[in-house]
């Protein structure tokens, strides 16, 4: 059998980007061809992808790319197991490939994603089990949103656990900005509220008219305080009724409308929203191990 050298080892450890021990063992099982070595770990690699795949993700981050002379822009959240991992240059690296794909490929869905190409010509797919392997952890691309415009686009990153994207007219760059980072701090659920639905409107009229009628005051006077406690409300979940976050003394929509601007429509994303975590007791598994 050919020596395996640690120059060998370092050369299929580029090519693959694994991990030292898997390419030394690849090759020693190849008898030092570097090429099969290559196809062997590629094989290992979607082996291993499909061994963690049923693995909970609910760490990662949100990534986002913008191409500003085409008013394009794209956000896509990415889960692995850990934050550590969600911490990786690999790991982020992709992140960054996937949403850069999204912006310039404009898939249709993920599953449509998963068959594209990153610049060097390899699949989305393909990348994505390369990078498992690696790093040894479940990862999925969960969501992404992509905005083409005739306005502008623009993003705020808070970390990389929470990503907003927005879509508007007028204004300038810092407005984007600033309207993307008020939405990641305000949360709101839609722009105006003409975008608000009429069940949730009438779950909360009907809500807020039970809790007024137990003040025992007459019938008009129990819809105005019914009305003023909707007006509220809908000033508390859309954009243009909210405080703008650095200046709680002027509206979102008389900020917009100072700069001769309006926004068309906006979309968050937080790591692992909605995602039911596993909850692991240490000390119950340390206590169980002991008395084995």
């Amino acid at each position: 059998m050919a020596e395996i050298t640690a120059k060998m080892v370092g050369e299929l450890r580029e090519m693959t980007g694994l991990g030292m021990m898997e390419c030394k063992k690849a090759l020693v099982e190849t008898q030092g061809d570097i090429k099969a070595a290559e196809e062997l770990l590629r094989i290992k690699s979607g082996a291993k992808a499909n061994k963690v795949a049923g693995r909970v993700a609910a760490e990662g981050v949100i990534s986002q790319f913008i191409n500003a002379q085409a008013n394009v822009g794209a956000l896509v959240e990415i889960n692995c197991e850990t934050d550590f991992v969600a911490k990786d240059v690999t790991f982020v690296g992709f992140a960054k490939a996937v949403a850069q794909v999204i912006a310039e490929q404009a898939p249709a869905d993920v599953a449509a994603l998963a068959e594209l190409k990153t610049a060097d010509g390899i699949s989305i797919e393909e990348t994505r089990k390369a990078v498992i392997a690696k790093l040894g952890e479940n990862m999925t691309i969960r969501r992404f949103q992509r905005f083409a415009t005739s306005g502008k686009v623009a993003t705020y990153l808070h970390g990389t656990k929470i990503g907003v994207i927005v879509d508007y007219v007028g204004g300038d760059e810092q407005l984007g900005k600033d309207i993307a980072m008020h939405v990641a701090a305000s949360k709101p659920v839609c722009v105006s509220k003409e975008q608000v639905s009429s069940e949730l409107l009438d779950n909360e009229r009907k809500i807020y008219t039970a809790q007024a009628a137990e003040s025992g005051k007459p019938a008009e006077i129990v819809a105005k305080m019914v009305e003023g406690r909707i007006n509220k409300y809908l000033a508390e979940i859309t954009l243009l009724g909210q405080p703008f976050v650095k200046n709680p003394d002027q509206t979102v929509e008389k900020l917009l409308k100072e700069k001769g601007a309006s926004v068309n429509q906006f979309t968050m994303f937080v790591v692992g929203e909605g995602i039911e975590k596993k909850v692991v007791d240490y000390a119950a598994e340390v206590a169980a191990a002991a008395k084995v």
